[in-house]
């Protein structure tokens, strides 16, 4: 999973990238002016990972994982996006839009509904140049009226500021859309980087209203704070985050969210050689399950033999979990739930 760190100079984004990553990239204006993203990966935390290392002792233990981008500024400061960038925007699964609304002395005072606002109209005038220039080459060629009245149906929907997620469109007109790697139809994420003092409030009402509208999910987090938390001891972390009125950390946070937005989740093998968590899709059936491991298992699959986590936690074996009738054995086409522990049996 690659998720996208965005925003305007100065929102703050490399800070909110190096709070979630643990890394010291250099923050600023400026600071990532040289055209390069940042990257960095870091493991999904899952106790029930943890329980099965604990159960099996297996030669390796593998997380899911999220890798971050985070986005260079444009050359100039005039609170654009360039074609640099936009290019880099694309090639991530989802985007988290980093808007400021801490003080800072050096800059202007914070508008984070404007800011949400220039945003969106972006990322809406970029899909257009994309769509535009498709149809110029689609009305020369046969064949094409119907790639050509969805591109005309979706740049009006452009023209009108309306993005193209909101349009419902059928999967076969998604799938015949990827390829343009389309800004307003990723999921999006907004993360309201705030100051120390107001972390744990509720979110500015008109922000709140904004984000409604568009139908977005919000996250507050105060960057500044945050990476100075990433880099404490976990006792410390924990006090510290007390302090400020936080259950958890604004990586778990992150994590959660994304889950959501992008309506991930996980299942699981288990063995003595590995315990590892898969992230699918909620609502993915056994068979895509299986391709994610090996596209041989799934083009082999015979049966999964599927054990939910609590019952090989509370058993804690395969054995005894089938002694006990926990153990099901499903087909294809069985919807894979959150935390299944499963052992696919193929054949090619």
């Amino acid at each position: 999973m690659k998720f996208g760190i965005a925003g305007f100079p100065g929102s703050g984004k490399t800070t909110i990238f190096n709070a979630l990553t643990g890394l010291h990239a250099d923050v600023g204006l400026g600071a990532s002016s040289s055209g390069k993203a940042n990257l960095g990966v870091i493991k999904v935390p899952d106790a029930r990972v943890d329980a099965l290392s604990a159960i099996f002792s297996p030669k390796k233990t593998t997380y899911a994982e999220m890798t971050f981008v985070d986005f260079p500024d444009p050359p100039s400061q005039g609170g654009r996006l360039d074609e640099r960038v936009i290019a880099q925007m694309r090639e991530v699964e989802a985007l988290a839009h980093v808007v400021r609304a801490f003080d800072d002395p050096a800059q202007p005072a914070p508008d984070p509904v404007r800011a949400l606002e220039s945003f969106r109209t972006e990322l809406v005038v970029a899909d257009l140049a994309i769509l535009e220039r498709r149809i110029e080459r689609v009305k020369r060629e046969r064949g094409k009226e119907r790639e050509r009245e969805l591109l005309e149906r979706l740049v009006a929907a452009l023209e009108s500021e309306k993005e193209l997620r909101h349009l419902g469109l059928a999967h076969e007109e998604e799938t015949s859309l990827a390829g343009f790697q389309l800004l307003t139809l990723k999921p999006r994420l907004v993360v309201l980087n705030v100051n120390e003092g107001d972390v744990a409030k509720p979110p500015p009402a008109a922000i709140a209203e904004a984000v409604e509208r568009d139908r977005l999910q919000l996250l507050v987090i105060s960057g500044k704070v945050e990476m100075e938390i990433s880099e404490l001891d976990a006792d410390d972390r924990r006090s510290f985050e007390a302090e400020l009125g936080l259950a958890e950390s604004a990586r778990d946070r992150f994590i959660q969210a994304s889950y959501r937005l992008l309506n991930l989740m996980s299942f699981l093998t288990a063995g003595e050689d590995e315990v590892r968590a898969w992230t699918i899709r909620r609502g993915d059936h056994a068979v895509v399950a299986a391709g994610k491991i090996h596209s041989d298992i799934a083009r082999g699959f015979i049966r999964a033999e599927v054990i939910p986590f609590p019952a090989l936690a509370e058993l804690k074996s395969e054995a005894r979990c089938r002694e006990a009738g926990k153990l099901r054995l499903e087909g294809k086409d069985y919807v894979v739930q959150d935390g299944d522990v499963i052992h696919f049996r193929f054949n090619v």
